[in-house]
Protein backbone atom coordinates (compact mmCIF):
# COMPACT_ATOMS: atom_id res chain seq x y z
CA UNK A 1 0.00 0.00 0.00
CA UNK A 2 1.33 3.42 -0.67
CA UNK A 3 1.88 6.08 1.49
CA UNK A 4 -0.89 8.33 0.00
CA UNK A 5 -3.25 5.63 0.05
CA UNK A 6 -2.28 5.25 3.85
CA UNK A 7 -2.98 8.97 4.69
CA UNK A 8 -6.25 8.69 2.59
CA UNK A 9 -7.53 5.46 4.40
CA UNK A 10 -6.52 7.39 7.84
CA UNK A 11 -8.15 10.88 6.68
CA UNK A 12 -11.42 8.71 6.52
CA UNK A 13 -10.80 6.78 9.41
CA UNK A 14 -10.61 9.49 11.60
CA UNK A 15 -13.77 11.60 9.46
CA UNK A 16 -15.89 8.70 9.74
CA UNK A 17 -15.17 8.49 13.83
CA UNK A 18 -15.42 11.73 14.98
CA UNK A 19 -18.91 11.68 12.74
CA UNK A 20 -20.25 8.98 14.46
CA UNK A 21 -18.90 10.21 17.88
CA UNK A 22 -20.51 13.16 16.86
CA UNK A 23 -23.86 11.78 16.35
CA UNK A 24 -24.18 9.85 18.65
CA UNK A 25 -23.39 11.71 22.31
CA UNK A 26 -21.82 14.89 21.61
CA UNK A 27 -20.00 15.43 25.33
CA UNK A 28 -18.19 11.85 24.39
CA UNK A 29 -16.93 13.40 21.46
CA UNK A 30 -15.73 16.79 22.74
CA UNK A 31 -13.49 14.19 25.44
CA UNK A 32 -12.51 12.16 22.93
CA UNK A 33 -11.29 15.41 20.40
CA UNK A 34 -9.90 16.19 23.84
CA UNK A 35 -7.27 13.23 24.55
CA UNK A 36 -6.43 12.95 20.60
CA UNK A 37 -5.48 16.58 20.01
CA UNK A 38 -2.40 16.74 21.69
CA UNK A 39 -1.42 13.64 18.96
CA UNK A 40 -1.90 16.01 16.03
CA UNK A 41 -0.35 18.77 17.44
CA UNK A 42 2.40 16.65 18.22
CA UNK A 43 3.00 15.97 14.71
CA UNK A 44 2.11 19.57 13.22
CA UNK A 45 4.57 20.54 15.17
CA UNK A 46 7.71 17.98 14.23
CA UNK A 47 6.61 19.33 10.69
CA UNK A 48 6.69 22.59 11.27
CA UNK A 49 10.50 22.74 13.01
CA UNK A 50 11.79 22.45 9.77
CA UNK A 51 10.36 24.89 8.52
CA UNK A 52 12.67 27.70 9.25
CA UNK A 53 15.88 26.24 7.83
CA UNK A 54 14.94 24.94 4.66
CA UNK A 55 13.00 27.98 3.59
CA UNK A 56 16.30 30.08 4.07
CA UNK A 57 18.42 27.37 2.89
CA UNK A 58 15.92 26.98 -0.36
CA UNK A 59 15.94 30.91 -1.03
CA UNK A 60 19.56 31.15 -0.80
CA UNK A 61 19.90 28.00 -3.26
CA UNK A 62 17.32 29.31 -5.64
CA UNK A 63 19.06 32.58 -6.08
CA UNK A 64 22.26 31.37 -6.60
CA UNK A 65 20.65 28.55 -8.57
CA UNK A 66 19.14 30.94 -11.15
CA UNK A 67 21.71 33.20 -10.84
CA UNK A 68 24.03 30.27 -12.75
CA UNK A 69 21.34 29.95 -15.46
CA UNK A 70 21.08 33.64 -15.93
CA UNK A 71 25.50 33.81 -16.77
CA UNK A 72 25.33 30.80 -18.96
CA UNK A 73 23.86 33.07 -21.99
CA UNK A 74 21.28 35.30 -22.96
CA UNK A 75 19.00 32.59 -23.78
CA UNK A 76 18.96 31.88 -20.18
CA UNK A 77 18.89 35.37 -18.89
CA UNK A 78 15.52 35.66 -20.83
CA UNK A 79 14.13 32.69 -19.68
CA UNK A 80 14.94 33.50 -16.15
CA UNK A 81 13.19 36.89 -16.69
CA UNK A 82 9.97 34.63 -18.33
CA UNK A 83 9.39 33.03 -15.42
CA UNK A 84 9.63 35.32 -12.77
CA UNK A 85 6.87 37.60 -14.49
CA UNK A 86 4.77 34.65 -15.09
CA UNK A 87 5.33 33.67 -11.60
CA UNK A 88 4.21 36.84 -10.71
CA UNK A 89 1.19 37.09 -12.50
CA UNK A 90 0.21 34.06 -11.49
CA UNK A 91 0.76 34.63 -7.87
CA UNK A 92 -1.24 38.42 -8.58
CA UNK A 93 -3.93 36.26 -10.41
CA UNK A 94 -4.69 33.76 -6.93
CA UNK A 95 -4.16 36.28 -4.50
CA UNK A 96 -7.56 38.51 -6.39
CA UNK A 97 -9.57 35.14 -7.78
CA UNK A 98 -9.47 32.87 -4.08
CA UNK A 99 -10.63 34.84 -2.23
CA UNK A 100 -12.80 36.53 -4.53
CA UNK A 101 -14.45 32.79 -5.37
CA UNK A 102 -14.93 32.05 -1.71
CA UNK A 103 -16.57 35.00 -1.05
CA UNK A 104 -19.01 33.92 -2.69
CA UNK A 105 -19.90 31.22 -0.29
CA UNK A 106 -22.31 31.69 2.68
CA UNK A 107 -19.73 31.94 5.63
CA UNK A 108 -21.25 30.14 8.78
CA UNK A 109 -19.99 31.82 12.04
CA UNK A 110 -20.47 27.83 13.97
CA UNK A 111 -17.74 26.60 11.95
CA UNK A 112 -15.74 29.29 13.02
CA UNK A 113 -16.10 29.05 15.96
CA UNK A 114 -15.91 24.75 16.19
CA UNK A 115 -12.24 25.42 14.09
CA UNK A 116 -11.03 27.79 16.87
CA UNK A 117 -11.85 25.17 19.69
CA UNK A 118 -11.03 21.97 17.57
CA UNK A 119 -7.57 23.22 16.75
CA UNK A 120 -7.05 25.55 19.75
CA UNK A 121 -4.11 27.27 17.78
CA UNK A 122 -3.61 30.78 18.35
CA UNK A 123 -6.02 33.61 17.70
CA UNK A 124 -5.78 34.64 14.20
CA UNK A 125 -3.83 38.15 13.83
CA UNK A 126 -4.65 39.25 10.45
CA UNK A 127 -5.43 42.80 10.12
CA UNK A 128 -5.59 45.73 8.25
CA UNK A 129 -2.90 47.69 9.67
CA UNK A 130 -1.25 50.11 7.42
CA UNK A 131 0.94 49.92 4.10
CA UNK A 132 3.98 51.70 6.22
CA UNK A 133 3.80 49.19 8.89
CA UNK A 134 3.82 46.63 6.12
CA UNK A 135 6.79 47.89 4.53
CA UNK A 136 8.98 48.16 7.60
CA UNK A 137 8.49 44.61 8.93
CA UNK A 138 9.77 43.46 5.54
CA UNK A 139 13.32 43.97 6.59
CA UNK A 140 14.28 42.64 9.94
CA UNK A 141 16.26 44.46 12.34
CA UNK A 142 17.84 41.36 13.42
CA UNK A 143 17.78 38.35 10.87
CA UNK A 144 18.52 35.86 14.25
CA UNK A 145 15.10 37.29 15.84
CA UNK A 146 13.28 37.14 13.02
CA UNK A 147 14.24 33.26 12.23
CA UNK A 148 13.80 32.19 16.19
CA UNK A 149 10.40 34.06 16.02
CA UNK A 150 9.64 32.31 12.79
CA UNK A 151 8.96 35.72 11.18
CA UNK A 152 8.96 34.15 7.47
CA UNK A 153 8.49 37.27 5.84
CA UNK A 154 11.63 39.28 7.31
CA UNK A 155 13.49 35.69 7.05
CA UNK A 156 12.78 35.49 3.90
CA UNK A 157 13.60 38.69 2.29
CA UNK A 158 17.08 38.62 4.52
CA UNK A 159 17.37 34.75 3.21
CA UNK A 160 17.23 37.09 -0.61
CA UNK A 161 19.77 39.30 0.68
CA UNK A 162 22.39 36.76 1.27
CA UNK A 163 21.86 34.53 -1.42
CA UNK A 164 22.69 37.83 -3.76
CA UNK A 165 25.23 38.63 -2.12
CA UNK A 166 26.83 35.09 -1.82
CA UNK A 167 26.53 35.18 -6.06
CA UNK A 168 29.23 37.37 -5.73
CA UNK A 169 31.88 35.62 -3.26
CA UNK A 170 34.92 34.29 -4.75
CA UNK A 171 33.57 31.20 -6.33
CA UNK A 172 35.30 28.37 -4.36
CA UNK A 173 34.28 29.63 -1.22
CA UNK A 174 30.99 29.80 -2.29
CA UNK A 175 30.74 26.59 -3.69
CA UNK A 176 31.53 25.40 -0.09
CA UNK A 177 28.87 27.68 1.80
CA UNK A 178 26.33 26.03 -1.21
CA UNK A 179 27.13 22.62 -0.24
CA UNK A 180 26.80 23.44 3.46
CA UNK A 181 23.55 24.55 2.21
CA UNK A 182 22.51 21.52 0.53
CA UNK A 183 23.28 19.43 3.00
CA UNK A 184 21.26 21.42 5.87
CA UNK A 185 18.05 20.77 2.94
CA UNK A 186 19.21 16.96 2.55
CA UNK A 187 18.89 16.54 6.42
CA UNK A 188 15.80 18.64 7.06
CA UNK A 189 14.10 16.82 3.98
CA UNK A 190 15.31 13.65 6.04
CA UNK A 191 13.35 14.47 8.89
CA UNK A 192 10.42 15.80 6.95
CA UNK A 193 9.90 12.31 5.74
CA UNK A 194 10.79 10.54 9.20
CA UNK A 195 7.69 12.56 10.55
CA UNK A 196 5.59 11.77 7.45
CA UNK A 197 6.22 8.30 7.64
CA UNK A 198 3.87 9.02 10.69
CA UNK A 199 1.16 11.03 8.88
CA UNK A 200 -1.58 8.70 9.34
CA UNK A 201 -1.47 8.78 12.98
CA UNK A 202 -1.14 12.46 12.78
CA UNK A 203 -3.80 12.95 10.43
CA UNK A 204 -6.56 10.20 12.00
CA UNK A 205 -5.91 12.51 14.74
CA UNK A 206 -6.55 15.72 13.36
CA UNK A 207 -9.94 14.51 11.30
CA UNK A 208 -10.67 12.70 14.50
CA UNK A 209 -10.65 15.64 16.96
CA UNK A 210 -12.21 18.67 14.24
CA UNK A 211 -14.56 15.76 13.02
CA UNK A 212 -16.17 15.07 16.38
CA UNK A 213 -15.86 19.16 17.37
CA UNK A 214 -17.22 20.13 14.16
CA UNK A 215 -19.77 17.91 12.15
CA UNK A 216 -19.98 17.54 8.72
CA UNK A 217 -19.38 21.02 7.68
CA UNK A 218 -15.74 20.85 7.94
CA UNK A 219 -16.26 18.45 5.09
CA UNK A 220 -18.26 20.54 3.26
CA UNK A 221 -15.50 22.76 3.86
CA UNK A 222 -12.64 20.79 2.18
CA UNK A 223 -14.88 19.46 -0.97
CA UNK A 224 -15.35 24.05 -1.18
CA UNK A 225 -11.21 23.75 -0.77
CA UNK A 226 -10.71 20.59 -3.38
CA UNK A 227 -13.07 22.14 -5.61
CA UNK A 228 -11.51 25.68 -5.10
CA UNK A 229 -8.01 24.69 -5.87
CA UNK A 230 -8.90 22.10 -8.67
CA UNK A 231 -11.05 25.15 -10.91
CA UNK A 232 -7.73 28.09 -9.85
CA UNK A 233 -5.11 25.40 -11.52
CA UNK A 234 -6.93 25.06 -14.69
CA UNK A 235 -7.49 28.69 -14.23
CA UNK A 236 -3.81 28.81 -14.58
CA UNK A 237 -3.57 26.55 -17.51
CA UNK A 238 -5.88 28.16 -19.26
CA UNK A 239 -4.04 31.24 -18.74
CA UNK A 240 -1.10 30.07 -20.40
CA UNK A 241 -2.49 30.15 -23.56
CA UNK A 242 -3.63 33.81 -23.20
CA UNK A 243 0.29 34.24 -22.72
CA UNK A 244 0.52 32.07 -25.50
CA UNK A 245 -1.58 34.33 -27.77
CA UNK A 246 -0.34 37.49 -26.77
CA UNK A 247 3.14 37.45 -25.43
CA UNK A 248 4.31 34.40 -27.81
CA UNK A 249 2.60 35.77 -30.83
CA UNK A 250 1.48 32.19 -31.76
CA UNK A 251 -1.90 30.82 -32.07
CA UNK A 252 -3.52 29.37 -28.92
CA UNK A 253 -5.22 27.17 -31.06
CA UNK A 254 -2.00 25.65 -32.78
CA UNK A 255 -0.01 25.61 -28.92
CA UNK A 256 -2.86 23.48 -27.80
CA UNK A 257 -2.76 21.19 -30.55
CA UNK A 258 0.97 21.04 -30.38
CA UNK A 259 1.41 20.12 -26.32
CA UNK A 260 -1.55 17.77 -26.14
CA UNK A 261 0.96 14.71 -26.32
CA UNK A 262 2.45 16.42 -23.35
CA UNK A 263 -0.48 17.20 -21.67
CA UNK A 264 -1.61 13.63 -22.00
CA UNK A 265 1.85 12.35 -20.33
CA UNK A 266 1.98 14.76 -17.66
CA UNK A 267 -1.81 13.61 -16.83
CA UNK A 268 -1.07 10.00 -16.61
CA UNK A 269 2.37 10.37 -14.08
CA UNK A 270 1.97 13.88 -12.21
CA UNK A 271 5.25 14.59 -12.92
CA UNK A 272 7.02 17.61 -14.58
CA UNK A 273 10.27 15.83 -14.96
CA UNK A 274 8.81 12.52 -16.25
CA UNK A 275 6.95 14.93 -18.84
CA UNK A 276 10.35 16.33 -20.17
CA UNK A 277 10.86 14.59 -23.31
CA UNK A 278 7.76 14.51 -24.51
CA UNK A 279 7.58 18.23 -23.82
CA UNK A 280 10.84 18.84 -25.88
CA UNK A 281 9.50 16.24 -28.74
CA UNK A 282 6.35 18.54 -28.78
CA UNK A 283 8.49 21.87 -28.94
CA UNK A 284 10.84 20.78 -31.71
CA UNK A 285 8.75 18.73 -33.96
CA UNK A 286 4.80 19.82 -33.01
CA UNK A 287 5.49 23.65 -32.75
CA UNK A 288 8.74 24.21 -34.69
CA UNK A 289 11.22 26.25 -31.78
CA UNK A 290 14.16 26.03 -32.26
CA UNK A 291 16.48 23.40 -30.85
CA UNK A 292 18.95 25.58 -29.37
CA UNK A 293 15.96 27.02 -27.11
CA UNK A 294 13.81 24.21 -26.19
CA UNK A 295 16.72 21.94 -25.37
CA UNK A 296 17.65 24.98 -22.97
CA UNK A 297 14.18 26.10 -21.61
CA UNK A 298 12.69 23.16 -21.02
CA UNK A 299 14.87 21.95 -18.57
CA UNK A 300 15.59 24.80 -16.84
CA UNK A 301 11.90 25.47 -16.37
CA UNK A 302 11.70 21.58 -14.62
CA UNK A 303 14.61 22.55 -12.57
CA UNK A 304 13.41 26.55 -11.78
CA UNK A 305 9.61 26.82 -12.44
CA UNK A 306 6.38 25.56 -11.35
CA UNK A 307 3.48 27.65 -11.95
CA UNK A 308 1.23 26.08 -9.94
CA UNK A 309 3.10 26.28 -6.51
CA UNK A 310 1.81 30.12 -5.77
CA UNK A 311 -1.56 28.82 -6.52
CA UNK A 312 -1.72 26.37 -4.32
CA UNK A 313 0.11 28.44 -1.47
CA UNK A 314 -2.45 31.79 -2.26
CA UNK A 315 -5.61 29.23 -2.62
CA UNK A 316 -4.29 27.54 1.05
CA UNK A 317 -4.14 30.94 2.68
CA UNK A 318 -7.59 32.18 1.21
CA UNK A 319 -8.96 29.10 2.14
CA UNK A 320 -7.63 29.47 5.91
CA UNK A 321 -9.31 32.95 5.83
CA UNK A 322 -12.41 32.22 4.62
CA UNK A 323 -12.75 29.06 7.51
CA UNK A 324 -12.07 31.68 9.77
CA UNK A 325 -14.24 34.37 8.84
CA UNK A 326 -11.08 36.65 8.00
CA UNK A 327 -11.36 39.35 5.59
CA UNK A 328 -7.84 39.87 3.94
CA UNK A 329 -6.30 43.06 3.33
CA UNK A 330 -3.86 44.55 0.52
CA UNK A 331 -0.95 44.03 2.53
CA UNK A 332 -1.75 40.72 3.52
CA UNK A 333 -2.63 39.60 0.23
CA UNK A 334 0.41 41.32 -1.49
CA UNK A 335 2.63 40.01 1.56
CA UNK A 336 1.43 36.58 0.42
CA UNK A 337 2.16 36.84 -3.19
CA UNK A 338 5.44 38.40 -3.17
CA UNK A 339 6.81 35.45 -0.90
CA UNK A 340 4.78 33.01 -3.09
CA UNK A 341 6.52 34.35 -5.37
CA UNK A 342 9.84 34.11 -4.53
CA UNK A 343 9.50 30.48 -2.78
CA UNK A 344 8.25 28.44 -5.72
CA UNK A 345 11.50 29.30 -7.86
CA UNK A 346 13.45 28.03 -4.67
CA UNK A 347 11.29 24.78 -4.01
CA UNK A 348 11.18 23.30 -7.54
CA UNK A 349 12.14 19.52 -7.79
CA UNK A 350 11.71 18.64 -4.19
CA UNK A 351 8.75 15.75 -3.24
CA UNK A 352 5.68 17.75 -2.91
CA UNK A 353 4.18 16.67 0.33
CA UNK A 354 7.50 16.61 2.34
CA UNK A 355 8.07 20.30 1.52
CA UNK A 356 3.65 21.31 1.18
CA UNK A 357 4.59 22.57 5.30
CA UNK A 358 7.83 24.36 4.50
CA UNK A 359 6.21 25.87 1.00
CA UNK A 360 2.66 26.35 2.82
CA UNK A 361 3.22 28.04 6.19
CA UNK A 362 5.72 31.06 4.94
CA UNK A 363 2.86 32.80 2.61
CA UNK A 364 0.27 31.34 5.52
CA UNK A 365 2.37 33.15 8.60
CA UNK A 366 3.18 36.16 6.36
CA UNK A 367 -0.43 37.08 5.63
CA UNK A 368 -0.99 36.93 9.99
CA UNK A 369 -4.07 33.40 9.51
CA UNK A 370 -3.37 30.35 11.63
CA UNK A 371 -1.39 27.83 10.33
CA UNK A 372 -2.92 24.66 12.31
CA UNK A 373 -5.23 23.65 9.38
CA UNK A 374 -2.22 22.82 7.26
CA UNK A 375 -2.26 19.76 8.85
CA UNK A 376 -5.71 18.81 7.59
CA UNK A 377 -5.10 20.37 4.35
CA UNK A 378 -1.61 17.88 3.21
CA UNK A 379 -3.90 15.04 3.43
CA UNK A 380 -6.23 16.00 0.47
CA UNK A 381 -3.54 17.96 -1.22
CA UNK A 382 -3.34 14.47 -3.37
CA UNK A 383 -6.41 15.22 -4.82
CA UNK A 384 -5.74 17.73 -7.24
CA UNK A 385 -2.00 17.27 -8.01
CA UNK A 386 -2.82 15.85 -11.41
CA UNK A 387 -4.43 19.33 -12.55
CA UNK A 388 -1.23 21.03 -10.74
CA UNK A 389 0.91 18.82 -13.03
CA UNK A 390 -0.73 19.49 -16.21
CA UNK A 391 -0.79 23.49 -15.49
CA UNK A 392 3.58 23.46 -14.73
CA UNK A 393 3.89 21.37 -18.08
CA UNK A 394 1.34 23.71 -19.87
CA UNK A 395 3.37 26.64 -18.80
CA UNK A 396 6.86 25.11 -18.84
CA UNK A 397 6.35 25.37 -23.34
CA UNK A 398 4.12 28.61 -22.46
CA UNK A 399 7.43 30.27 -21.24
CA UNK A 400 9.34 28.18 -24.02
CA UNK A 401 7.10 30.00 -26.93
CA UNK A 402 7.96 33.21 -25.28
CA UNK A 403 11.33 32.82 -25.74
CA UNK A 404 11.30 31.89 -28.75
CA UNK A 405 9.78 35.24 -29.57
CA UNK A 406 11.91 36.99 -28.18
CA UNK A 407 14.99 34.91 -29.72
CA UNK A 408 13.87 35.10 -33.14
CA UNK A 409 13.56 38.88 -33.10
CA UNK A 410 17.11 39.29 -31.84
CA UNK A 411 17.80 37.02 -34.86
CA UNK A 412 16.22 39.22 -37.13
CA UNK A 413 17.63 42.93 -35.24
CA UNK A 414 21.41 40.83 -35.62
CA UNK A 415 20.65 40.24 -39.45
CA UNK A 416 19.26 43.69 -40.14
CA UNK A 417 22.32 45.26 -38.24
CA UNK A 418 24.72 43.10 -40.03
CA UNK A 419 22.83 43.92 -43.58
CA UNK A 420 23.19 47.95 -42.26
CA UNK A 421 27.30 47.25 -42.14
Amino acid sequence: MSHTTRILLALAAGSALGLILAFWNHGVAIQVADAVQPIGRLWLNALQMTVVPLVAALVIIGVNSASDAAASGRTARRAIVVFIVLLALISMFAAVLAPAALSLLPRNEALVESLRAAFSGPEPVARAGNIGDFLVSIIPSNAIAAAAAAAMLPTVAFSLFFGFALARVEPERRLRMLELLQTVIDTMIIIVRWVLWTAPLGVFALMLAVCARVGLDILTALGWYIALLCSLHLAATALMYVVVAVAGNESARSFAKGILPAQTIALGTQSSLASLPAMIESARTRLGYPVAVASLVLPMAVSLFRITSPVQYMCVAAFIAWIYGIDLGFAHLAAGAALATVISMGSVGLPGQAIFMTTNLPVTQAMGLPTEPLGILLAVDTVPDMFATLGNVTADLAATSVVTRQSRGDAIADESSLDIG
